[in-house]
C-alpha cells in the first residue's frame, strides 16, 4: 500500500507536465460536436466544496484544466442514459486496450533467450582456459601447457564468440526498443490517469450540482403534486444519480488500476534496462577484454618460442666453444709433449742395446754349440765309416 501511495505521488508530480486530452461525453466525437450545455452559468449554483479523485483535488489542476472541467460539467446530463454509459469510457478503454497494443510491440524475443546466449558466452570463454589439475598432477602442470591449451582452443572459441556477440547485439537492440516502449507506456498511463482524474472530478461536481438543483426540484414537485408521473420522474432521476455515482466509482477503480500499473511498467522497464546494461558491459568490456588477454597470451607464446629458439642457438654456440676449447687444449698438450720428446727414447735405446747384446750372446752360443756338434758328428761319422769297412772286410773273407 505504501508503494502505491509513493507511486501515486510520483504520478501526481509527473502529470503536471502531461496535457490531458479533451474530455468528451462521446468517445466517437470531438469536443466540437458536443451538445449545447444542459445548464447555463446562471443555472449552476456556486459551490465552495473541493472535489477530488483519490488524493488529487481540483487545486492540483492547472488553470486551463480547471476551465475545461467547468465547461465539461455544464454538458453532463445525468438523466441521459447515453451519457451514463459512455461517461469516461474513452479513458477506460484506453487503460484496457493500450497494454494490448503495446504488447504487440513488446513481442516475444525473436533471437532466443538472453540467458542462453550469456551461458554460451561463458562456455566459449571457459573453453580457452586450461582446467586446473589437482593432486600430484597439479605439481607437474606447467604454464607452457596452459598456453598451449589456450592457443589450441582459441580459433574455435573465437568463431563461437563472434556468433554469440551478434546474438547479444540483437538482444540489446530488442530490449532497448522495449525500454523505450515501456517509457511510452508509462507516459500514456500518465495521460489516462490524468484524464480519469479530470473525469472523476467533473463527474463529482456534476453529480453534486444535479443533487442540489434538479433532484431537489423534482422532489419538491413530486411532494407538491403527488402526481404519479412527477413521483416517477423524481425516482428515475434519483436512480440516475445513483447509477452515475456508481459510474464515477467505477472510474475511480480504473484510476487505481492505472496507479498500480505504473510501478509494474517501471519494474519491467528497469528489468530490461538492467539486462541491456549487462549486455552492453559484455559487448564493450567482457568480450574485448577476453580478446586482449588472448592477444597477450599469443604474444607471450610467440615470445616464448623465440626465446626457446634463441636459447637453443646460445646453448649450441656454448657447446661448440666448449668442444673447441677442449680440442685446442688437447692438441696443445699433445703438441707440447711431442715437441719435448727425443727422437729415440733412452729406454728404447737401452732396450735395443739389451736386445743386441742378448742377440750377440745367443748367436755366439749357437755358433759354439754348432761347432761342438760338428766335431762330435765328424767323430761319429769316422766311427761309422770304420764299422762299415770292417763289415765289408769280414764279408769278403767268407
Amino acid at each position: 500500500m505504501s508503494e502505491l501511495k509513493e507511486e501515486q505521488k510520483i504520478m501526481e508530480q509527473g502529470i503536471s507536465g502531461i496535457k490531458a486530452r479533451p474530455l468528451t461525453l462521446n468517445p466517437e466525437e470531438s469536443m466540437s460536436s458536443f451538445a449545447e450545455p444542459v445548464l447555463s452559468a446562471a443555472d449552476t449554483p456556486a459551490s465552495n466544496d473541493t472535489f477530488s479523485a483519490g488524493s488529487t483535488d481540483e487545486s492540483m489542476l492547472t488553470a486551463e484544466e480547471k476551465k475545461q472541467v467547468e465547461e465539461f460539467v455544464k454538458q453532463i446530463d445525468i438523466s441521459d442514459v447515453k451519457v451514463l454509459n459512455s461517461y469516461g469510457a474513452n479513458a477506460q478503454k484506453g487503460i484496457s486496450t493500450f497494454s494490448a497494443s503495446i504488447t504487440g510491440k513488446v513481442r516475444t524475443k525473436e533471437f532466443g533467450e538472453v540467458g542462453d546466449s550469456l551461458r554460451d558466452l561463458r562456455a566459449a570463454i571457459n573453453s580457452t582456459v586450461a582446467p586446473e589439475k589437482k593432486g600430484l598432477l597439479g605439481l607437474f602442470q606447467k604454464g607452457k601447457n596452459k598456453v598451449t591449451y589456450l592457443v589450441s582452443n582459441y580459433e574455435s572459441a573465437e568463431t563461437n564468440i563472434k556468433k554469440i556477440e551478434k546474438d547479444l547485439q540483437r538482444h540489446q537492440q530488442v530490449l532497448t526498443k522495449d525500454v523505450f516502449v515501456y517509457d511510452e507506456m508509462y507516459n500514456m498511463n500518465l495521460e489516462f490517469y490524468k484524464e480519469l482524474t479530470m473525469y472523476i472530478i467533473a463527474g463529482k461536481k456534476a453529480l453534486e450540482q444535479a443533487k442540489a438543483t434538479k433532484l431537489v426540484e423534482l422532489q419538491q414537485k413530486a411532494d407538491l403534486t403527488q402526481d404519479q408521473l412527477d413521483i416517477q420522474m423524481y425516482r428515475d432521476y434519483t436512480d440516475a444519480c445513483k447509477r452515475f455515482e456508481k459510474r464515477i466509482f467505477d472510474l475511480e477503480t480504473t484510476r487505481l488500476v492505472s496507479i498500480q500499473m505504473a510501478p509494474q511498467i517501471r519494474l519491467l522497464q528497469n528489468s530490461d534496462q538492467e539486462v541491456v546494461d549487462k549486455l552492453r558491459s559484455d559487448i564493450i568490456n567482457t568480450i574485448p577484454l577476453w580478446r586482449n588477454q588472448m592477444v597477450l597470451a599469443l604474444g607471450i607464446e610467440h615470445t616464448r618460442r623465440a626465446l626457446d629458439a634463441q636459447s637453443a642457438v646460445t646453448d649450441m654456440t656454448n657447446e661448440m666453444f666448449r668442444r673447441n676449447a677442449e680440442t685446442l687444449k688437447q692438441g696443445a698438450i699433445d703438441a707440447a709433449i711431442a715437441s719435448e720428446s727425443a727422437i729415440v727414447d733412452i729406454e728404447t735405446i737401452r732396450k735395443v742395446n739389451s736386445d743386441i747384446i742378448t742377440s750377440i750372446n745367443e748367436v755366439v752360443k749357437i755358433h759354439e754349440e754348432g761347432s761342438k756338434r760338428r766335431v762330435e758328428a765328424q767323430q761319429e761319422l769316422a766311427k761309422i765309416e770304420d764299422e762299415l769297412k770292417q763289415a765289408l772286410l769280414e764279408a769278403g773273407s767268407r
